[in-house]
C-alpha cells in the first residue's frame, strides 16, 4: 500500500511532476507484466468472410446429404410399391385377397384406419373421395375375412351422410363379391345403425363385415363427458368414489367401441387428428413413409406388419 507521506506530497506537488516522474513514481506498484490492450488486426476481416463461407458451405452440404437421403428414400419405396403392385394385387377379387393373406399367422379381428377430408376438398368432392376410400376399404377388409372395421373421420362428415355411405359400401361389396357379397352393417355413435339397407334400433354387430364410423366428438370429449356424469353421480350419492375403477371406465367407453387390434394410417407420418385415446393403448399403429393416399400396398404390408409384431404387454 502507498504510504501515507508519499501519496500526501504526490497530491501536493502533483501538477509540478512531469510525465516520466509520476510513471517512475507509480512504477515499483504495477504489475510485473502490462497487458496491453490487443489491437484490431486488420486481417480480422478476411477472417471474418472465411469463416462465414466455411459455415454456408457447411450448411450447403448438409442440405445436400439430407435432400439426396430423402430422394434415395423416396426412389426406394416407390419401387417397393411397384413391386408389391406386380406381385400382390386384388383384381377386385376376394379369392386373390384371400391368398394375399393366407400365410399370415394372424390376422385382426378389429381393424381401424384413419381417413382425411383434405382442407381444398371441402364438399362434394371431398366427400366422394372418402365414401370411394371407404368402400374400398371395406371390401379389402371384408376380403380378408376381417370382421369388423372403425373407420374415423375428424369432421364427421362420414357418420352425417351414414346412410349415403351404406349405399357406396354395398355396392363397391357386390362389385366384389358379386351374389356372395357379405351382410353388411354400418353404425356410428348415438345414431340408429344400418344392415342390408334397413334402419335398425339396435347398434349389434350380427353380419359378415360391421363398420363404426367414428370422429373427434367421440374421442376427448368422450372422456369429458364420461368425467363429468361421474362426478355428479357422485355427488348425488348414486355412486361412491370407491365404485369408479378401471374395469368401470372401460365398460362404459367400450359402449362407443372396442380396442382395435391394428390401426392404419395412409399418411406418410404419424399423425392421430384427435383419435379416441383410450382405445388405442394396446393397439398396432402402422404408417408408411413417403406415402401419399391409401392404397392396398400399404393395406397389406400393414397386415403383413402386425402378423409379424411382438405383442409384450405389461404387468
Amino acid at each position: 500500500m502507498v504510504a501515507v507521506r508519499e501519496t500526501q506530497v504526490y497530491r501536493k506537488d502533483a501538477e509540478k511532476l512531469s510525465t516520466q516522474e509520476r510513471e517512475k513514481l507509480l512504477k515499483p506498484y504495477l504489475p510485473a507484466k502490462s497487458y496491453k490492450i490487443a489491437k484490431r488486426s486488420k486481417s480480422q476481416p478476411i477472417r471474418m468472410f472465411i469463416k462465414t463461407q466455411l459455415h454456408i458451405l457447411v450448411f450447403t452440404a448438409m442440405h445436400l446429404l439430407f435432400s439426396v437421403y430423402i430422394h434415395l428414400r423416396q426412389t426406394f419405396h416407390i419401387v417397393l410399391d411397384r413391386i408389391f403392385a406386380v406381385l400382390y394385387y386384388h383384381h377386385r377379387a376376394p379369392e386373390f385377397i384371400k391368398q394375399d393373406v393366407r400365410s399370415l399367422d394372424r390376422l385382426p379381428q378389429h381393424l381401424s384406419v384413419i381417413l382425411e377430408l383434405k382442407e381444398e376438398e371441402q364438399g362434394f368432392a371431398g366427400l366422394e373421395r372418402l365414401l370411394d376410400e371407404l368402400s374400398e376399404i371395406s371390401a379389402w377388409t371384408a376380403g380378408a375375412g376381417i370382421p369388423r372395421l372403425s373407420v374415423y373421420e375428424r369432421t364427421g362428415i362420414l357418420k352425417d351422410h351414414i346412410q349415403r355411405t351404406h349405399r357406396m359400401v354395398a355396392s363397391k361389396l357386390h362389385a366384389y363379391f358379386g351374389s356372395q357379397v357379405p351382410s353388411l352393417q354400418i353404425q356410428a355413435p348415438h345414431i340408429p345403425s344400418f344392415s342390408n339397407d334397413v334402419t335398425e334400433p339396435n347398434r349389434s354387430s350380427s353380419g359378415d363385415l360391421s363398420i363404426l364410423l367414428l370422429s373427434e366428438s367421440d374421442g376427448r370429449t368422450t372422456l369429458v363427458d364420461l368425467t363429468k356424469t361421474l362426478a355428479e353421480m357422485s355427488q348425488r350419492n348414486k355412486i361412491s368414489a370407491d365404485d369408479i375403477s378401471m374395469d368401470l371406465i372401460d365398460a362404459e367407453i367400450s359402449e362407443v367401441m372396442t380396442e382395435p387390434d391394428l390401426l392404419i394410417l395412409f399418411d406418410p407420418y404419424v399423425k392421430l387428428q384427435g383419435y379416441p385415446p383410450w382405445q388405442i393403448r394396446l393397439t398396432e399403429i402402422y404408417h408408411s413413409q413417403d406415402n401419399s393416399g391409401v392404397g392396398y400396398q400399404v393395406f397389406l404390408r400393414a397386415l403383413y406388419n402386425f402378423a409379424n409384431a411382438q405383442m409384450k404387454f405389461g404387468r
